[in-house]
């Protein structure tokens, strides 16, 4: 018999909120109470009022898939050095999405990462004034539409370089996809696994299975980490955009 874990509770999202604005933002914990949602709203209005300062990363997009773009966002975090990740981490991993074609591009801009089918492109985390060039040749990505629907998959991130003392591990990776635009999908599944791969969640050799699903409620494991953000038609409540499970050994 398959059990399921409860539903996040709007206490469980506080809380995990709370835990990643202290995690990357002491000074904002310490004006601002983040155990309630206005302390939690406050605090995000102060992080979009700092405008381009601290580190961004710039990512051209060609074209989309999802399984794929999960594998290079891993692979590209996964090269970010220690000194370049912390003042990422520092700017809640900020990424800017632009569209464009990143084969174009790579003899003007200097591209951290660039997707084995040149689908994608990455720069460095750095200041914002590094990308300023490339973030005015090219508009934003925009996609509007709804997430698609595609069945489970499963990433296998590059083996290259991984620790022999990390076993490699298996997570599920959920994406809530109601009401949600491949756009929207882009910045939660980005913010996800960026920071998780920063702070060692995930690593090389791993194996993430990506499902998407209306919701993130009734699901097999716990959540290790979830991108929380507001109900669209409900302000005043926060969801559960997108999360990774608990590990769980690969055979």
């Amino acid at each position: 018999m398959t059990t399921t874990v409860a539903p996040p509770t709007q206490d469980f999202l506080r809380e995990r909120e709370a835990v990643r604005i202290r995690a990357a933002r002491p000074d904002l914990a310490a004006r601002h109470d983040l155990t309630s949602l206005d302390g939690l709203v406050a605090a995000r209005s102060d992080i979009a009022a700092e405008g381009d300062t601290g580190s961004v990363v710039a990512v051209v997009l060609r074209t989309f898939d999802l399984a794929a773009w999960v594998r290079d966002t891993c692979v590209f975090a996964l090269g970010v050095g220690p000194e370049q990740a912390a003042d990422w981490r520092t700017s809640f991993t900020r990424t800017v999405f632009l569209a464009g074609n990143p084969e174009q591009l790579l003899e003007r801009f200097d591209f951290a990462h660039v997707a084995d089918d040149g689908s994608a492109a990455w720069t460095a985390p750095g200041p914002a004034a590094r990308t300023s060039s490339l973030r005015r040749l090219l508009r934003l990505y925009t996609a509007p539409a709804g997430v698609p629907a595609r069945p489970d998959v499963l990433v296998q991130i590059p083996r290259a370089h991984r620790p022999p003392e990390r076993p490699r591990a298996r997570r599920d990776l959920y994406v809530a996809t109601a009401d949600c635009t491949i756009s929207e999908a882009l910045v939660h599944v980005n913010h996800v696994l960026a920071e998780a791969v920063l702070d060692g969640l995930v690593a090389p050799g791993d194996h993430l299975v990506v499902h998407q699903v209306p919701r993130l409620a009734g699901l097999p494991a716990r959540l290790a980490t979830v991108r929380v953000t507001t109900e669209k038609h409900f302000p005043g409540r926060l969801k559960a955009a997108a999360g990774l499970t608990e590990e769980a050994p690969v055979a």
